[in-house]
């Protein structure tokens, strides 16, 4: 035993190769490849650092030349506004050319100081990791000839650089003097110009040089590591050639013992076999013949032995398996058939796996047969069952027609007889063709036999273009269809079934959606997206056949008088009767829109500016001499106008609707009930001011907390439901003087400003506050309270955390008692983030309602793609119900296919005990609106507000 002493005298590498036995052995065969790989490592490493300098290069020239173009821009802004803001974005911009050209000068010298290259770099946008490859670079290959030429043309950039510094303080001097003219500037802007002229073909020639230089550099480093790899290999190649001929024989006798070993262990339950690929003998197990009826010594050790048995059908397929087993290693996993000592054909399955060479020739294969014969009946069995069911379940609303492989019918089902008029006794035996006439819609040819196809290609085939099926009677019906295969147990085609589908329905539907996805369901106008549209086609031929048009953009005067007063029936009234009034007033042609609340839009095409304006004073005029009666109160109204002549004005659709609605809040800022033409000269200002006041408006009623909550309860129509607590949470404003605003009047500004995410944060924080209070002095019992989201909310990406942090705020609220209430059209419009929330809340509890279904043309499209808990009807289609059969059909099918979806329905808008009767006669789940209940305050505070409002 050695002592501490004699330890003491040995090295640490002497020490290791006496406590680990093996280990000098083990160094001596890898410390070449150890050294080898240590080259490569040092290669790759100096190789990536040439190439990422390279690279930076490239990026630093992107950098200047957009630096260099950013601060032309800017220096002929700055002669134009005069705004030493422009000035200085000149500067910030020039300062990205005069940081490379620092570092360049202080890298030529013999000693450059590497701090001045860093702060050069820095200034010129190099990633500050970029810079030692860059430094690196720049001074081994300074005189290399390609990158003689990139330098070369730099340093000629950078003379017209100082000459463009020059030029802007010059600039900046003149224009800065109290008697600067635009005479004055003229000759340094040429300069300027004619300095950028001179730079755009120094700079494409930098790039070019900078790409010569970047592959010649690529070919260097590819030559330097394909000399390294040929030089290397022949080392590697003859040091493994060593190693594995010592010891091949051991390693072949061992693995040899242990694939038997394996082999005997997990194959004893199987039937066994083992090839040799060389002498060609076979090993069969004693389970293998016996699963052939065969006695252990009957069977010979051949391959001509097992594939003697071998099923005729069977064998093609066993033959391909090896092939490709044995050439190209793919897995050898077949079913096939194999007779028996007693004649009989069974199913086995075959696994098996080759044993390989170095060099990747087969020499054993080994694997398992299993007998599968009882599960391939059982599955067949199965097989023919799922199909009738699927037949059976597929025919029951729809019509089907079965065929034999001949096309001869053999059996109607109850709604193929109804569409086609052709009972099963007289359709029995004849021709399909016979019977089932289908014509193109459009062209009316006959359309191709659906089972000639299914018969060639022994696959399902869906026919999803619409086309009209002639009855026996010559009528019409528009269906689409598709055809399957009908199989025995053996797979064997027998027959096919086809399926008709009348969407003569399903037409009327998409119609009636058509129109609501271009009208508005109040006033029967087109609304917002079809008025734009038109205004977009309009646009395009002012500007390519040089037409006159305007739009104007109408808001009402004292609506909302009318509204708080009467209630919403009275003001959708009066939305009527205006729009009534107004369309009197137009030219035939002219469009009139509906833009929202109490906002219309109207198109004039070709229509000059003076005759516009006479237009739109006769339309101020004709609402002015309106007199608005409902029930014994009368009510005068006003409208304020907004012009715009598309002629003199932005040619975007954006600029155009911005335009009239800017001219619009002018025309109400001045006084109301007048008409404002837009002028572009003016137009910033005015945006601006309007902007920055709902802005500074909104903002400021954050920070005060001048928001506030309602409450209105949504009741049950079916007496189970009557238990707890369901409402929403609406919102109101409490403006300066302490008065209510209706979220209608500040809510579309803030969407438009981007400040519906904080709203939204400060009402679900108000309302969870309130809920936990509630609960936890013994309250009221909220079974589902629905909050509102916003699109902003929902596309915010810190919103989702934001919500969760509530909720472990305020651990009294529960999550199945919140229900996050969005829009159709907002979650349409963010369908993936949308469903992502929806999925995470879902997650902890909550529930989600989709409002105001069914106002979406694409309503019933995405209903499947969302995770709801609840649908709200739209209360366009609730409120008319009880006298528009047309709105009674939308909401039976809305509410229909939302129970399908396994939703629960909500009609909003419901005003009379003759509208809940309705919805309890269809099936509606739950009713919201006057009728039920009116918003009242949500809390003790709010109630105090009320009252002071």
């Amino acid at each position: 035993m050695e002592t501490n002493g004699t330890r003491r005298g040995k090295n640490p590498l002497q020490i290791f190769f006496d406590l680990l036995p093996g280990a000098r052995r083990l160094v001596l065969i890898i410390w070449p490849f150890l050294v080898i790989v240590a080259v490569l490592l040092w290669l790759s490493s100096e190789s990536m650092s040439i190439l990422i300098a390279v690279r930076s290069f490239s990026e630093g020239e992107s950098l200047w030349s957009k630096g260099q173009k950013e601060a032309v821009f800017h220096l002929m802004r700055y002669a134009e506004t005069r705004s030493e803001a422009e000035y200085q974005k000149y500067r910030d911009a020039i300062r990205v050319p005069l940081g490379d050209r620092k570092a360049r000068i202080e890298l030529e010298k013999p000693d450059p100081d590497y701090a001045i290259v860093w702060r050069g770099l820095i200034e010129g946008r190099t990633h500050p990791d970029d810079i030692p490859h860059v430094t690196r670079l720049y001074r081994r290959f300074r005189n290399v000839s390609f990158m003689v030429e990139v330098v070369a043309v730099w340093e000629e950039a950078d003379r017209m650089v100082d000459e463009l510094t020059e030029a802007a303080d010059q600039l900046h001097q003149r224009a800065s003097s109290l008697n600067a003219t635009e005479q004055n500037l003229r000759p340094i802007l040429h300069q300027v110009l004619d300095i950028d002229a001179r730079l755009t073909p120094l700079e494409d020639r930098f790039t070019q040089r900078l790409g010569d230089a970047a592959r010649s550099t690529q070919l260097l480093l590819l030559i330097t590591n394909m000399v390294v790899a040929i030089t290397l290999s022949p080392v590697g190649i003859f040091l493994s050639y060593r190693m594995v001929r010592r010891r091949d024989e051991a390693e072949r006798a061992l693995k040899l013992s242990e694939e038997r070993f394996n082999l005997a262990v997990t194959g004893s339950n199987d039937g066994l076999w083992d090839w040799d690929l060389d002498t060609g003998e076979v090993y069969y197990s004693p389970r293998f013949k016996q699963l052939l009826s065969f006695e252990e010594r009957e069977m010979e050790g051949t391959a001509e032995a097992l594939i003697s048995r071998l099923h005729p059908e069977d064998k093609p397929a066993h033959e391909q398996a090896i092939d490709g087993h044995l050439q190209h290693g793919t897995p050898f996993d077949i079913e096939m058939r194999l007779q028996t000592k007693t004649g009989e054909y069974r199913w086995f399955h075959f696994r098996g796996q080759s044993v390989r060479t170095i060099a990747g020739r087969a020499i054993r294969m080994a694997g398992a047969m299993t007998d599968t014969t009882e599960r391939r009946l059982t599955a067949a069995e199965l097989f023919a069952e799922k199909e009738r069911a699927q037949v059976t379940l597929a025919s029951i609303a729809d019509g089907v027609i079965t065929t034999d492989t001949d096309g001869w019918v053999e059996y109607l089902n109850p709604v193929a007889e109804a569409l086609t008029g052709w009972t099963t006794v007289s359709a029995r035996g004849l021709p399909l063709q016979t019977i089932l006439r289908t014509v193109d819609e459009t062209t009316h040819k006959a359309t191709a036999n659906p089972i000639e196809r299914v018969l060639r290609e022994e696959r399902t085939i869906a026919v999803s273009a619409p086309m009209l099926l002639v009855r026996k009677d010559g009528s019409e019906i528009p269906i689409v269809q598709s055809a399957a295969p009908m199989r025995a147990r053996t797979g064997k085609i027998i027959g096919v079934v086809l399926v008709m589908h009348d969407v003569s329905r399903e037409r009327q539907y998409a119609a009636k959606l058509s129109y609501q996805a271009s009208h508005d369901a109040l006033t029967s106008l087109i609304n917002r997206t079809e008025f734009e549209q038109r205004l977009g086609h309009a646009l395009k031929s002012a500007a390519q056949l040089s037409r006159h048009h305007a739009v104007m953009y109408l808001d009402l005067d004292q609506f909302k008088v009318v509204n708080d007063t009467c209630g919403h029936a009275a003001g959708d009234q009066l939305l009527r009767q205006i729009s009534a009034v107004l369309l009197k007033r137009l030219r035939e042609g002219d469009t009139l829109a509906r833009l929202g609340g109490d906002e219309f839009g109207v198109l004039l095409e070709n229509c000059p500016p003076d005759h516009a304006l006479r237009i739109a004073d006769q339309l101020r005029q004709t609402v002015t001499d309106f007199h608005f009666t409902w029930e014994t109160r009368s009510f005068s109204v006003g409208v304020s106008i907004g012009l715009v002549n598309v002629k003199d004005g932005p040619f975007t659709l954006t600029d155009v609707m911005s335009a009239a609605d800017a001219a619009c809040y002018m025309a109400k800022e001045k006084g109301r009930n007048r008409v404002q033409v837009y002028h572009s000269e003016d137009s910033d200002l005015s945006l601006r001011q309007g902007e920055m006041e709902w802005i500074s408006r909104l903002q400021k009623a954050l920070k005060e907390d001048r928001f506030v909550l309602y409450t209105q309860d949504i009741k049950g129509l079916d007496a189970k439901r009557q238990h707890g607590t369901h409402c929403e949470i609406l919102m109101r404003l409490l403006d300066e003087r302490g008065e209510l605003v209706p979220p209608m009047a500040f809510i579309p500004a803030a969407e438009r400003y981007n400040l519906m995410p904080a709203i939204d944060r400060w009402v679900i924080r108000t309302a969870f506050a309130t809920i936990s209070r509630e609960q936890t002095e013994g309250g009221a019992v909220f079974e589902i309270c629905a909050i509102n989201l916003s699109g902003g909310s929902i596309g915010d990406e810190g919103f989702l955390d934001y919500v969760r942090e509530q909720f472990a705020h305020f651990p009294a609220v529960r999550p199945e008692s919140i229900c996050f209430e969005i829009t159709e059209t907002a979650a349409i419009a963010r369908l993936d983030k949308a469903t992502h929330f929806i999925n995470e809340m879902k997650s902890l509890g909550c529930r989600f309602s989709l409002d105001d279904f069914g106002a979406g043309m694409s309503s019933f499209a995405y209903l499947k793609h969302l995770p709801v808990d609840f649908l709200k009807i739209d209360g366009g289609f609730v409120k008319n119900m009880a006298d528009d059969p047309i709105d009674r059909a939308m909401v039976e099918a809305i509410n229909s296919v939302g129970h399908i979806t396994g939703k629960q329905t909500i009609a909003e808008f419901v005003d009379s005990d003759r509208v809940i009767a309705l919805l309890r006669e269809i099936g509606v789940d739950y009713a919201q609106g006057y009728g039920v209940a009116k918003p009242r305050p949500f809390g003790p505070r709010l109630q105090v507000a009320a009252a002071t409002g």
